[in-house]
């Protein structure tokens, strides 16, 4: 009996918390002009309605910084945001009321100008939310995580033609070395001049030479022998 009054008191409470979350309203603001933050945003909201909750997403880091380099403004801004009303009627009547309206307040006031964004999200409630950041968060974990294996897997390449380039490099360079070493020795003999002289032989009476010297010597003694006789 116990167990089924405390499970009773449970429904009923869970039934109350339902009705209650189904009461509440929530306004969705698709741009968050710049230097408004959630506490500003909630003062400027609160005047039409009792705000629960206020959600605003922050900007991409890079994108700020990429901001601040090029000389904008180094304030922390908001993209998006969520504002729940404890009153379905507020938040209608907040979005049909503001949107498209010039944000006002004070004339020195940096968003002055700005316009309001916000529509009511019919059916929507704040769990819901929770559940699109959770979701968006495990999207963007995933996608930087891929990015990061990504990155690592160039990383490993260069790595590797890196070495593959270092390896090849001492490969020629030793074949290089070897192939000096082997043609050094030949390469200083080619580089010796060998002088060659060309051999003058020893010139000999030749036969014609011996045989007029022959045909001289007749004659001589021919004429010689012809003197002693006359």
């Amino acid at each position: 009996m116990e167990e089924e009054a405390a499970k009773a008191t449970k429904r009923k409470k869970n039934v109350a918390v339902e009705e209650k979350e189904e009461k509440k309203g929530v306004c969705y603001l698709s741009r968050i002009p710049p230097h408004l933050k959630p506490l500003k945003l909630r003062h400027l909201l609160s005047q039409y309605g009792d705000v629960l909750r206020v959600y605003l997403v922050p900007e991409d880091p890079a994108a700020r910084k990429r901001r601040k380099r090029a000389g904008g403004n180094t304030g922390k801004n908001f993209t998006e945001g969520w504002v729940e009303f404890s009153k379905k009627s507020d938040a209608k009547h907040v979005a049909k009321l503001l949107n498209g309206e010039p944000m006002g307040g004070k004339r020195r006031s940096a968003y002055y100008y700005d316009l309001w964004n916000i529509k009511y999200l019919r059916k929507f409630k704040w769990n819901h939310l929770t559940e699109e950041i959770a979701y968006r968060k495990a999207v963007h974990d995933q996608k930087l995580a891929a990015e990061i294996s990504a990155a690592k897997r160039e990383r490993d390449f260069y790595l590797a033609r890196v070495d593959q380039s270092k390896t090849i490099k001492a490969i020629q360079e030793k074949k290089k070395r070897k192939a000096g070493d082997e043609a050094g020795p030949q390469d200083e003999t080619s580089r010796k001049t060998l002088r060659r002289f060309s051999q003058t032989k020893s010139v000999g009476k030749s036969e014609e030479d011996q045989a007029t010297r022959l045909d001289l010597k007749v004659l001589a003694g021919v004429f010689v022998q012809n003197e002693e006789q006359t």
